[in-house]
């Protein structure tokens, strides 16, 4: 098991946390949404926006997947919010089976193997259709906590990182590898990932699962620049990146398709004369329905439009 498999001080995630914290619906920063770190302060309530300072400042919370978590804490997140993990060979079956619909035909990445898979090493064929489409072809992930079904960089159960990249199982994995088989021109590979990073989509409650998510996502992109150019990404392809990732991968509470627990809270607010007399009205807490970004059509829309 990796030891530091979410790292805040990593370079990409450094220069990319401010964008990775926003929340394209309310334009201000995701929140907790839960109640995991309440007793480190005021800040850290469930209704309060994710800081920066709060994550890296002189108080940091240590921002560990599902599987570095105590058992406590996992059964804690099962009963208040039915966290329940996947484990990676079922996300891989479940990904299987999409991609037969998909392809006319079975075991096109890898083939099953008990509880683990053995990974195609042959380029993908297409045989009638277009690598093009496959990359192009919408995904959504619910409830995607930390996102093992859009990316797999590490297993899901042991903690252990995935590598290379081309043994990966999610959704999104398998858009970049076939990238990485079809593009050698390194102008033409970056604009076919923007492209598969603009077509997959998830959203998460709780705050802190949905910064993972955001970083998996973040990470995968920088394991395969390194994988297939053998270099580092520059700074304005990780901002280019992060910012489809946080319009795609967003806080969402799924059975009322808004923000969840309203609207998010500032960190200080002014108090009046009227407030310290308990004579100021109350203010309306209306959570905001969630948007997102329809890439091709470069538009925004509310997410319950796509179940129309």
């Amino acid at each position: 098991m990796e030891a530091n498999l979410i790292d805040l001080n990593h370079y990409a995630v450094k220069a990319t946390l401010k964008t990775l914290l926003q929340d394209m619906t309310t334009n201000k920063n995701i929140i907790w949404a839960t109640t995991s770190y309440a007793d480190k302060g005021p800040e850290y309530q469930d209704t309060k926006q994710i800081q920066i300072g709060t994550l890296i400042g002189l108080n940091p919370i240590e921002l560990q997947p599902r599987i570095l978590k105590s058992l406590e804490e996992q059964q804690s997140r099962t009963r208040s919010k039915a966290e329940v993990p996947t484990p990676s060979w079922i996300v891989n079956e479940m990904n299987n089976y999409l991609d037969e619909d998909w392809f006319g035909k079975k075991d096109v990445f890898n083939v099953a193997n008990g509880e683990s898979w053995i990974t195609n090493e042959a380029p993908i064929m297409f045989d009638d259709k277009n690598w093009k489409d496959y990359v192009k072809s919408t995904r959504l992930e619910i409830t995607c906590g930390e996102a093992p079904y859009l990316v797999s960089r590490y297993d899901a159960s042991s903690g252990q990182i995935i590598e290379p990249p081309k043994h990966r199982i999610g959704l999104l994995d398998r858009k970049l590898r076939v990238i990485n088989e079809n593009v050698n021109n390194r102008k033409e590979w970056f604009k076919w990932v923007k492209r598969a990073y603009e077509s997959v989509y998830g959203y998460e409650f709780q705050g802190d699962n949905l910064l993972i998510a955001r970083i998996n996502l973040l990470m995968t992109f920088v394991d395969n620049v390194e994988f297939k150019w053998n270099e580092k990404p520059t700074d304005k392809e990780l901002d280019s990146i992060a910012k489809i990732i946080v319009w795609n991968i967003f806080q969402m509470d799924g059975l009322t398709d808004t923000v969840p627990l309203g609207i998010p809270q500032p960190d200080y607010e002014e108090l009046t004369i009227f407030d310290l007399l308990g004579e100021s009205e109350e203010k309306a807490e209306i959570a905001p329905k969630c948007i997102i970004k329809d890439w091709p059509k470069r538009c925004t829309l509310p997410f319950e439009e796509l179940k129309k």
